[in-house]
Order: structure tokens, then C-alpha cells, then sequence
């Protein structure tokens, strides 16, 4: 067997590269030492998966808005405009007419002037002036000014449109039974007759009607006396916003005082 070569105890030296390849790998490792180590606040963001997310270094930073805070009640309580229904009678509990905003219309002599020169007509047939009596001021129920004449009549009498206009709302009370409002063809006031008995026949809102149309019967329906059939007649002046059942009350009595009698 041929003799082997005894193990030598020195190390083998490692082999350099050539020197252009070492001169090149110098020159990452300074390139590299140089660039700066980020800090911790410096870091990017992470995502959800582990993997950086981008920054948008263009956006702007958000806006935070300062409310004031408002003490308690200060804010304002919201009010319903809408479709409410009509309030209590000025002159006649538990009707759709209310207590009229003075501040939103007034009544004047010359507002008697003006009805006074449309020579009404008595609303119920047969009547005559001297017939009439003033209950405007009269107390219902010991507290509610009447605000309104009552003018009897036996049950089934016509009652008739003081003036020409259109009629704006039938409608059924309590205390005043069967209702007209009629608006004047203005729409400055409205004609109010109560306790009819029955509408006249083809009677309905909207319609048109002229001064001397039957619109209904006098009757003691609602809160009148079963004994005493009477036409309960109003006049207010309307409101801005023309509501049905609020207005400024005017006295009927001096107007028909002097008005015509609508003949039998």
C-alpha cells in the first residue's frame, strides 16, 4: 500500500479574491455604513398583514372641529306648523275656532265701514232688522263673550249666504253642530253659521255660492237648546295664514242692523 500524506498542523490559508472584486465589496459595506438607522417614531406604518402600509405624505392633516356646548335649555324647542287640528272655539267650547293672535290682524271702525257698504243679508229668511238683538257681548257659560248673534227662527228655516264667496269648510261640533264657514271673495272675512239643522241639498267645500243661496236649515244641533231653534252667525276677519278657525272677531249686530231682509 502506498504511503499516505501525514496531516499537516498548519491551518490552509483562506484564498483572496482577485483585487477588482474586494475593491467592489469595500465599497458596499461603506456605502452602506453610511446610510442613517431610523428611529422608532420614524418607522413606517404596518398594516394588518404584517407588510408596510403607504403614506400618503401629500394628504392634509386632519380637521378637528370644535361644538360648542350648549347649557341646558338653551336649545330651542321645535314647534309642529303643520296639519294640526283646529283648537278650541273662541265662543263656543269644544268647536274649531280658537282665540285670534291680535298681533297678526286688528279690527277697525274702517273694517265696519267696509262690511257695511257689501249690504249683507240676513242670514235666515223672513227676518227683519228690528228683529235682531245685539248678544255679542253677552256671557256663555259665565266667562266666554258670546262673540256672535243668535238669531231664532222656527226649525227648518232657510238660512242664506250673507255674501258672495266660496264655502271653505262643513264641519261638525259639539257645541255648534252642524257648521258653515264661508270666506268672503277676498279672503279677508270669514262668515261662520251654526246649529243648522241640515245642509241644502249638493251643499260641499269649495263651492261658490252668492249672496241669497240657501246653504242650510236652521236647527238646534249641537250644545242649543232643543227648544229654541237658532242660527248662531259670527263674522271674523282672517288671519295671514286664512285659517278656518281663527280670526278677529266682529260684532255682526250694527252691520245687520241696517241690512235688508231676505224676503219670505
Amino acid at each position: 500500500m502506498p504511503n499516505q500524506p501525514a496531516a499537516s498542523n498548519f491551518p490552509i490559508p483562506a484564498s483572496n479574491p482577485p483585487p477588482q472584486q474586494a475593491a467592489q465589496n469595500q465599497s458596499r459595506a461603506n456605502a452602506q455604513a453610511a446610510l442613517p438607522v431610523p428611529k422608532a417614531a420614524e418607522l413606517p406604518p404596518v398594516d394588518a398583514s404584517g407588510g408596510s402600509a403607504p403614506v400618503d405624505q401629500s394628504a392634509p392633516p386632519p380637521i378637528k372641529l370644535a361644538l360648542p356646548l350648549e347649557a341646558p335649555g338653551t336649545i330651542p324647542a321645535i314647534t309642529s306648523q303643520g296639519n294640526s287640528l283646529p283648537p278650541t272655539l273662541k265662543s263656543e267650547v269644544g268647536s274649531d275656532k280658537t282665540v285670534p293672535n291680535t298681533q297678526s290682524a286688528s279690527v277697525s271702525a274702517l273694517d265696519y265701514a267696509v262690511l257695511s257698504q257689501r249690504d249683507l243679508l240676513i242670514p235666515v229668511r223672513g227676518v227683519s232688522p228690528v228683529d235682531l238683538k245685539d248678544s255679542f257681548n253677552e256671557l256663555r257659560g259665565g266667562t266666554r263673550r258670546h262673540n256672535a248673534i243668535d238669531i231664532p227662527a222656527p226649525r227648518g228655516t232657510p238660512v242664506l249666504a250673507v255674501d258672495d264667496g266660496v264655502v271653505k269648510k262643513l264641519f261638525t261640533s259639539i257645541p255648534g253642530g252642524l257648521t258653515i264657514y264661508e270666506f268672503d271673495g277676498q279672503q279677508i272675512y270669514c262668515y261662520y253659521y251654526a246649529h243648522l239643522d241640515h245642509y241644502a241639498d249638493g251643499l260641499m267645500e269649495g263651492m261658490l255660492v252668492r249672496r241669497g243661496d240657501i246653504l242650510g236649515y236652521v236647527g238646534t244641533t249641537g250644545d242649543a237648546p232643543a227648544n229654541t231653534p237658532h242660527l248662531h252667525f259670527e263674522i271674523t276677519k282672517l288671519g295671514p295664514d286664512k285659517h278656518y278657525w281663527q280670526g278677529i272677531d266682529i260684532n255682526p249686530y250694527p252691520i245687520l242692523n241696517h241690512a235688508p231682509p231676505a224676503q219670505p
